[in-house]
Order: C-alpha cells, then structure tokens, then sequence
C-alpha cells in the first residue's frame, strides 16, 4: 500500500480492463465492471475499495451509487483544508441523496411543507427507509493545498506510465543488467479468426481497425462465448463486453497476408490458452517506448516528425 503502484505489481484475484482513465463518458459500465468485480469477492478476507478522486457533481453522485452498490461497513472520508464542496457523507446523507444511477429515499410531504417535527414523517407503506448501516470516519487535515487536482493530474499520468513500463519489465530477463530492446523480443503470432476484436472508447470503422489496432496498448481478455469465425478474419464485436481481463499486451505488428497479430506479452502461455478477445481503450503507449529503444537507426517506426498542428 505505501510505495508507488509500479513497484509492486501483482496479478489480480479479478480484473476488467475498462479502457479509459476517466469514466465519465459511460458511467453505466464502470458500475457494471465493479458489480462483475465485486461478485467474485469471497467474503473471508477484508476488503478495501479505493475510490476515485471524482467527487464534484456526477463523480459525487455515482460515488452515492457505489455506496448503495458495495454496502460498506467503514467509509473514510478525507476532506481537503479550507475546501467545503463536498458534505459529509452520513447513512443519512446517501440515503436521501440522489445518485446517477440509483435514487434516493423520498422524504415525506410533511417535511416538503416544511413541517420540521421528525416524528411527523410518514414513510411509504412497505418500504425500508432504514439508513445505510456503515460507520464514517471523517479525515480533516489540516495542511494547506493539500491535493490539488492539476498536480494530481501530472502525477498520475506519469505514475500510469511507470505502472506500463513496470509491466513491459516483466518481459525482460531476470538477470541484471540484460535489458534487451522490446523489438528483438519474438512476439506471439495470433491469428485474425482466434480472438474477437473491439475498441472500447470510440467507434471505429471495420476498414479502419488495422490501423487502429497496429502498436496499441491491448488487455488481453476471456469472452464466455466461443469465438466463430467463417473466413480468415478480422472477427469484430459490436458491443463492448463485461469480461475478464487476464493481462496487457502490445500489437506490435499485423501481418496482413498472413492474417496474423504480433504480440508482446508478459502473460504465462497456460493465461494465454483463455485469451480469446483483444480490447483496444484509450491507454496510450507511453512515448519513450516508442523513441527509446536502442538499436534503431534512421527513421523510428510509427513516430514522425512531419506533423501538421493545425488538422
């Protein structure tokens, strides 16, 4: 828990690769990948659950709908100096207050009336108005400027690329010293028709998938169906499923006459047997990937600098 994330990389029990940094554009499926998550949790251990830094308007409102989803016991809430946005979040707060997805409890038309006397609060026949049962233990530092979100900003997009290139590390030998560029590793060599293919983020033409896919970042992930295919590939889903994500992985290649992925990949060949899904979101490469591998002369592949800012 203290040290930085790339430093001590372990495989998860279960994972879902949502593909994006934010869930803001699709909120529906960021609670259905933690309901998918949370239903494999086995109840003989304790559970942390770290929530996003989202808390102002929809983030506050789905972070109601997390409650109401996970049934906590604790909630720690961690408040910034001198910064009043957000109230605390009581059982009694969540359970009045409306989330994205979820509502709240509708207070009694005595109180709309403004009738002030609790004991004069009618609740609807058959229903629970019992409060959230958990405990909130409120954190008030006392630091100035402490998180500030611009910074926090920075420093996660460099601690996401760290956690890549901690990944990408599990491809090099154990032995110090040997660290060999990615492009003298020998790839996977995947055919078209044996994994099903989807970009999460954005839509993307069939005719243009190649180029979509081709050096991507990738999670590598398990779909309950089988995939069929009747001719040589691609074999392109149309919605984004709620799956299994048992690791990452780079295109760094597609062989078009040969109907082949090239991937690099850290994942056991006995993971790679279930693999039969290739997600593609909106996680970048990180840059020196792509410009500092030695042993490349002349022009880098994929990196150009005759770029036109204005399109």
């Amino acid at each position: 828990l203290p040290g930085p994330p790339f430093t001590h990389q372990q495989m998860p029990r279960k994972m879902v690769y949502y593909g994006q940094t934010s869930c803001e554009q699709d909120t529906e499926r960021y609670l259905d990948v933690v309901k998918h998550v949370f239903s494999y949790y086995k109840k003989e251990v304790p559970l942390v659950i770290n929530t996003m830094g989202w808390v102002k308007g929809d983030g506050l409102q789905l972070l109601i709908d997390l409650i109401r989803l996970l049934s906590p016991s604790h909630l720690v809430q961690m408040d910034l100096y001198d910064w009043k946005a957000m109230p605390p979040l009581t059982p009694e707060h969540v359970q009045f207050s409306a989330g994205l997805h979820t509502k709240g409890k509708q207070q009694s038309k005595c109180r709309q009336l403004g009738v002030g006397d609790m004991e004069s609060w009618k609740y609807p026949e058959g229903e629970d108005m019992s409060a959230p049962q958990y405990k909130l233990l409120y954190v008030h530092p006392e630091f100035p400027q402490a998180g500030v979100a611009g910074e926090a900003r920075v420093h996660s997009s460099i601690l996401r690329d760290m956690s890549i290139l901690g990944y990408l590390g599990h491809l090099q030998s154990p032995d110090i010293g040997a660290v060999l560029p990615l492009h003298s590793l020998v790839p996977y060599q995947v055919p078209f028709n044996a994994v099903a293919l989807r970009v999460i983020h954005t839509d993307v033409a069939p005719s243009n998938i190649m180029y979509a896919v081709n050096a991507s970042w990738v999670g590598l992930c398990c779909i309950p169906e089988e995939v069929r295919c009747q001719t040589d590939g691609p074999v392109l889903l149309t919605q984004t499923p709620i799956c299994d994500c048992l690791g990452f992985g780079i295109v760094r290649g597609v062989d078009m006459e040969k109907k082949l992925y090239h991937i690099l990949t850290p994942v056991p060949p006995e993971n790679l047997r279930r693999v039969n899904c290739l997600l593609l979101g909106n996680i970048a490469i990180p840059n020196c990937v792509f410009v500092g591998q030695q042993g490349i002369e002349g022009e880098i592949p994929y990196v150009t600098s005759d770029y036109n800012y204005s399109i």
